[in-house]
């Protein structure tokens, strides 16, 4: 058989993987390197799922809608697979609260969660030779995806001590006819900035410039508590198309339900030109979607989910990333130059000169693993070496814990300690 994978009896072909590095992956080899004892329970602050919290749950109107969608029978077919109607008409009335311009429900294609809407932005886009923007650091899929598509990668900095802000000098010299794209990440992740209006607007107007168009990765969206409030990427839509992906997941605390959207925000007709459109649907006929009575809750979910759920949320959001901080300062060898402003996560500066025996993140990360039964990501996972990412999505006394097992490695593995003995 496996003669016959070019097409030729003898033709014996070497399949690719690309070898970028997977959170998911990175994570399960750290998890594999964990010791769990009586004294020591492990604790991953490795992956952006508030749910392994019970402090974070997810409200009981989703899950009424679910059993309601799921016990009435009329969901257990297949849907359209650009999503149900009125689940696409339920997003785009929720979107259009804060546009300028109100979206309709042809806007808006249903994804199964917000990765498969990633694969769907950069598989409609991809073309011969084409390139893609991406900020460093940054959420790994887009690379993966990239390279399945073969699409160039090219990467512009995030400014640390300007709270992750865009370096545009490095998107202008890194953009060029074959751009497809730009992706802003808004609330961050890995970083947890939230951009201001100002910024979102220079880099709709950098966009521009470039002729190219912007991928707003929201689905971190609302999760702000800083002093930005959160600005959806559409309400420049006028200005260049914007390409939005959200999700349920993180706002609603239900990421294994695996529903999310990409949307066409675009009041010029450029993304709505019928060739696009027919594209978009026929790439939503190879993928299919999310399972259609988690689709058809979706309206009730999104009508009936009271503002004191979404508050509960992010002030827990916020304590913990203020404890993450707090915590963090009174750490040797670590830093960190971004208060966190909005998401579930922060990156934190390695300072290796000062530590023994630590030859890298990776490393840092495996021995901590092993050491103190604590996850965390190294920052190479998300394209900053020497970095990593704590996500602060805990209940405050696991963090609290954590972070003081953090402290103990730091200061066992610090140059000042190890002078001491």
């Amino acid at each position: 058989m496996e003669g016959n994978l070019g097409g030729g009896v003898n033709n014996q072909i070497e399949i690719e993987t690309p070898n970028n590095i997977t959170i998911k992956g990175i994570l399960g080899l750290l998890m594999a390197n964990t010791e769990a004892t009586d004294i020591k329970k492990v604790i991953s602050l490795g992956m952006g799922d508030p749910t392994l919290y019970s402090c974070f749950h997810s409200p009981d109107v989703a899950h009424d809608a679910v059993i309601e969608s799921l016990t009435s029978h009329k969901f257990n077919g297949y849907s359209p697979t650009v999503g149900l109607p009125q689940t696409r008409k339920a997003i785009a009335d929720y979107l259009s609260r804060e546009l300028p311009e109100k979206l309709c429900a042809d806007d808006v294609y249903i994804t199964a969660g917000c990765t498969q809407a990633i694969e769907l932005a950069l598989s409609i886009l991809a073309r011969p030779g084409s390139n893609i923007l991406l900020p460093r650091p940054g959420f790994p899929i887009y690379a993966l995806c990239a390279a399945f598509r073969n699409i160039e990668v090219r990467y512009f900095d995030l400014i640390p001590g300007k709270g992750w802000e865009v370096d545009f000098n490095a998107v202008e010299a890194l953009a060029d006819h074959n751009t497809i794209g730009i992706v802003v990440i808004n609330p961050g992740n890995p970083c947890g900035n939230v951009y201001s209006y100002q910024h979102l607007q220079e880099i709709a107007e950098t966009a521009k410039k470039l002729r190219t168009i912007v991928i707003a990765d929201e689905v971190y969206g609302h999760l702000a508590f800083g002093a930005n409030p959160f600005v959806p990427m559409g309400i420049f839509g006028d200005i260049v198309p914007v390409l939005t992906l959200g999700s349920l997941s993180k706002r609603w605390l239900v990421p294994g339900w695996r529903l999310g959207w990409l949307v066409t925000n675009d009041p010029n007709g450029t993304l709505k030109n019928p060739k696009f459109v027919e594209r978009i649907k026929k790439y939503c006929d190879i993928c299919g979607g999310p399972a259609t009575f988690i689709q058809a809750a979706v309206p009730r979910i999104i009508q009936q989910t009271e503002d004191v759920f979404f508050r509960k949320t992010v002030n827990l959001l916020k304590w913990t990333a203020d404890i993450c901080c707090e915590k963090i300062k009174e750490i040797p060898c670590i830093s960190c130059p971004y208060k966190p402003e909005g998401s579930m996560a922060v990156m934190v500066k390695l300072h290796l000169p000062l530590m023994v025996d630590i030859s890298d993140d990776i490393d840092f990360c495996f021995k901590l693993a092993k050491e103190e039964s604590v996850i965390l990501l190294p920052g190479l996972a998300v394209g900053l070496k020497n970095w990593i990412r704590i996500t602060f999505a805990a209940d405050p006394v696991s963090l609290e814990e954590a972070l003081g097992r953090l402290k103990s490695f730091c200061q066992r593995h610090s140059y000042q300690q190890n002078d001491h003995h």
